[in-house]
């Protein structure tokens, strides 16, 4: 027994009626550079305790930071309290906790990235700055890596834990005009993030000229691995959500078993894929395993939690996307996102079916418009530029769009053979790394909607 499954087990002892401890341990490493050189290093090394107890439908929950007896005791009068307190509202809707299931292994776990050598952030840095000096620009950026392991225990036989790691690098490029391009990488291991390849790539998407300005209208776009990756993940929350489904204000209400995309689309939530970061359960104990969402362009599934499977009726059960004890919540969200890739060779194969059009690097600032058509509205950004007769012609400005998640990938006309993991690496509260494995796609009627 690992020893954060002993402090899970343990924990439970102490608390009083249906329950859940999880027990989060996060080791890591964060970097962030500016003008090619080291503003910022964290190292963060954090076990915390969550109890979750379940009164008559309802839930309540406590976490301690501090391990000793008496704060974990605390702890668990906090959240038979908070349950009880709750349940003198009436029933809720929490089905009560889930049962033992078997769990699979995964290779998500680095022995060496787990070592956390600070020396790898420098040399990663270093590697970096090299290589946008080369160029004749300064980089912007962050490098991170970690190790993550949950623990579960709860009175309905649960007992799991898993450890994972993850490291992942974003570059910036930046001239003295303002002018920037894009360049990142993401994995399991530190083997994943190469400082030099991801600085070039980023000087690549550098504009050379002037950008031209780009006037509000629908174009054919290609978009970059990194742009649809943002979309593919707003659309897990907007319209893969088994709450909002079932509440009936998720973008595919009504529509699965329907044509929502291309023939060409399948999406899947895959957490046994070789570039996403996997692992082996959720933050209920519930096994994961791959679930089909899109073939062939239609609908087939969204993704479950308990508490949206017991809304969801019909015989619906958690496919394993809690994302937290009880459920989160906003809902269940698919973490393991893959769209299978095409035939293209790469982005100027797309590029050459384009008479006139945009190439898109990324996507910043997303947000909803309105939920169930999954309109979606943001900014480009770091690489944005203009397709004449077939080929990238010229830099152009930033625009701002405004269009429907869904409607780009039934627009979508082909796709690269290239698959690339796509993440942020944005951490708020306890890490938990994740992305999409997505290729590079072109698509017809991009709505731009102004200036950026």
């Amino acid at each position: 027994m690992s020893a954060a499954l002993d402090l899970a087990t343990r924990v439970l002892g102490l608390v009083e009626g249906e329950a859940q401890v999880t027990v989060s341990r996060e080791r890591s490493l964060y970097s962030r550079f500016a003008r090619s050189a080291p503003t910022q290093a964290t190292e963060v090394a954090a076990t915390s305790v969550h109890v979750l107890c379940v009164l008559e439908g309802r839930t309540g929950a406590a976490t301690s930071a501090a391990l000793d007896d008496d704060a974990l005791r605390l702890a668990a009068r906090r959240a038979r309290s908070a349950a009880e307190a709750a349940a003198r509202s009436g029933r809720g809707d929490y089905p009560g906790l889930p049962a033992p299931a078997e769990v699979r292994a995964h290779d998500g776990f680095d022995a060496g990235t787990a070592l956390l050598e600070p020396a790898a952030a420098g040399e990663a840095l270093a590697r970096a700055f090299a290589a946008a000096a080369e160029a004749g620009f300064e980089a912007y950026g962050l490098w991170t890596a970690g190790e993550t392991e949950t623990a579960i225990a709860s009175t309905a036989g649960v007992h799991v834990a898993d450890r994972v790691t993850d490291a992942y690098m974003k570059v910036v490029c930046r001239d003295e005009h303002g002018r920037s391009g894009w360049g990142a990488a993401g994995g399991r291991s530190l083997g994943a993030v190469d400082g030099a390849a991801v600085a070039r790539a980023a000087a690549s998407r550098v504009p050379r000229s002037e950008p031209r300005p780009v006037a509000a209208g629908e174009y054919t776009v290609v978009l970059d691995h990194d742009a649809v990756g943002a979309i593919l993940e707003m659309l897990g929350g907007l319209a893969f959500n088994g709450l909002a489904h079932a509440e009936g204000r998720g973008a595919l209400t009504g529509r699965l078993g329907s044509r929502v995309a291309a023939p060409a689309i399948e999406l899947a939530d895959a957490p046994g894929r070789g570039a996403t970061l996997p692992r082996a359960f959720d933050f209920e104990g519930v096994p994961k395993a791959r679930v089909p969402l899109v073939v062939d362009g239609v609908a087939q599934r969204v993704v479950h939690d308990t508490r949206s499977a017991h809304l969801a009726g019909d015989g619906a059960r958690s496919t394993g996307h809690a994302l937290a004890p009880g459920g989160s919540p906003h809902g269940p969200a698919p973490t393991n996102l893959v769209l299978a890739g095409g035939d293209a060779a790469g982005i100027e194969e797309l590029a050459a079916g384009v008479e006139r059009g945009l190439l898109i690097t990324r996507l910043w600032y997303l947000n909803p418009v309105h939920e169930r058509t999954a309109l979606l509205t943001g900014v480009t950004r770091d690489g944005t530029f203009w397709i004449e007769d077939g080929r990238i012609a010229a830099p152009a400005r930033d625009v701002r769009f405004t269009d429907s998640g869904l409607r780009i990938l039934e627009a979508t006309e082909a796709l690269t053979a290239q698959q690339r993991f796509v993440s942020e690496a944005e951490f708020y509260g306890t890490r938990f790394a994740y992305g999409t494995v997505c290729p590079a796609l072109r698509a017809g009627g991009f709505r731009v909607t102004g200036g950026a």
